[in-house]
């Protein structure tokens, strides 16, 4: 299936963005709108630090409501903030319902920025009442409302989709923000799937959990996983198309183009971790258990001290091996086969766990690419796991030392 980073923008949605105060000078409020009531599915932070925004949502969608529209603001995560934060959410949900002639809980909220700081609540109110004037349906205005979700992200991330159920054409387009605070389960992440599709919420629901344990669920930056993490699927039926009720295969092809996107949109946060030069990709094969892979390639990378190796192009496989150790998943050291590889070559690093003689100017040649594949063969069982993350790097300590400057 064939993803484009191009925005295809799903019937009977219109979205824009803009800066309305809580950030200096760039986008900070970013509103999606459906003409039809959505069936919802979501996942969400796994931190019991939960912000205002994720219980408002987990409410909504856990109560199996449908809802017209999610409004997103950036510069604040409106977490940590007690009993006025959720005030604050509930407002910026009926500023919203107000423009668009629905009740407030059939409108998500989404916030994300720095913790532990109050809303401004007339500001962020007042801007999404005259954002709302601005909405449209062009590719400039799903731009505008992308743009508007960023934080410390340096580009745009974006993925469309286009299929077809039983001869009719239905569209997907997802959006999302993530750079730092990344990590299994769920990331610091916003993430939003809008489509045209006809599906029920319990079909729904199963396509989204699939997607999500093998794609946000496998990515990190910096094994801090945030307060305010959301992935919120939406589906208004506008394509018409006979409605998914089950897993048959019109559920099958909708499924991967769910994940297909969630996908693309994941790797783009990994590849985009803040101060990051490298796109790091850990496969797993042969393991005995998926929950095994799972772990192991999650563990690999997320060590820092194999993510400030790789940012060095020191091709220091022991720490490889030390961060399966630790995984919690099983496997026997001296099968294991240690590779790097991308589109400058492949070098075998280790095998069955012990040391081979490889060249260190064809590695650091592989090491030194913007994307680097890991391969550890485990040599056990037939099953595989792939997670993504990025070099560690000294950009990211500056970002985050005066993050609120």
């Amino acid at each position: 299936m064939k993803i484009s980073e191009s925005i295809i923008a799903p019937k009977g949605f219109a979205a824009t963005g803009a800066h309305v105060g809580i950030k200096k000078q760039k986008k900070d409020l970013s509103l999606i709108l459906s003409k039809y009531p959505c069936e919802a599915a979501a996942c969400y932070t796994t931190n019991t630090v939960k912000a205002a925004p994720v219980e408002w949502d987990m409410s909504i969608t856990n109560s199996k409501k449908k809802v017209y529209g999610i409004v997103t603001n950036s510069g604040n995560a409106n977490a940590c903030t007690g009993p006025r934060g959720k005030d604050d959410t509930q407002k910026m949900a009926e500023a919203f319902a107000q423009s668009a002639g629905c009740a407030a809980d059939e409108i998500l909220v989404c916030s994300t920025g720095v913790i532990g700081v109050y809303m401004p609540t007339d500001i962020v109110t007042q801007g999404i009442t005259q954002t709302f004037k601005n909405l449209g349906e062009t590719e400039n205005d799903f731009t505008l409302a992308a743009e508007a979700i960023m934080t410390t992200d340096t580009f745009m991330k974006t993925a469309s989709a286009q299929i077809s159920i039983n001869g009719t054409e239905v569209n997907l387009l997802g959006m999302a923000k993530g750079s730092g605070m990344i990590h299994p389960n769920m990331a610091t992440m916003l993430s939003y799937i809008i489509t045209d599709c006809a599906i029920t919420k319990t079909a729904l629901d199963f396509a989204v959990k699939e997607a999500v344990n093998d794609t946000f669920n496998m990515i990190t930056v910096d094994a801090d996983t945030s307060t305010n993490d959301t992935l919120l699927v939406l589906a208004n039926g506008a394509a018409g198309n006979e409605c998914i009720t089950g897993k048959n295969g019109a559920y099958e092809i909708f499924k991967e183009a769910i994940f297909e996107i969630c996908k693309k949109l994941a790797t783009d946060i990994a590849k985009d971790g803040e101060g990051a030069t490298k796109l790091m990709e850990v496969t797993v094969l042969g393991a005995l258990t998926l929950c095994d892979a799972r772990k192991i390639a999650k563990s690999v990378a997320s060590s820092n001290l194999f993510k400030a190796a790789l940012f060095g192009a020191d091709a220091n496989w022991g720490r490889v091996l030390c961060a399966m150790g630790y995984s919690g998943g099983k496997f026997d050291p001296a099968k294991v086969d240690v590779t790097i590889e991308n589109e400058k070559g492949s070098v075998k690093l280790c095998e069955n766990g012990e040391p081979v003689q490889f060249s260190e100017e064809a590695a650091t040649q592989v090491l030194s690419e913007n994307k680097v594949c890991i391969q550890i063969s485990l040599n056990q069982g037939n099953l595989s796991a792939t997670a993504w993350g990025c070099d560690l790097t000294y950009d990211y300590v500056k970002i985050n030392g005066d993050y609120r400057s």
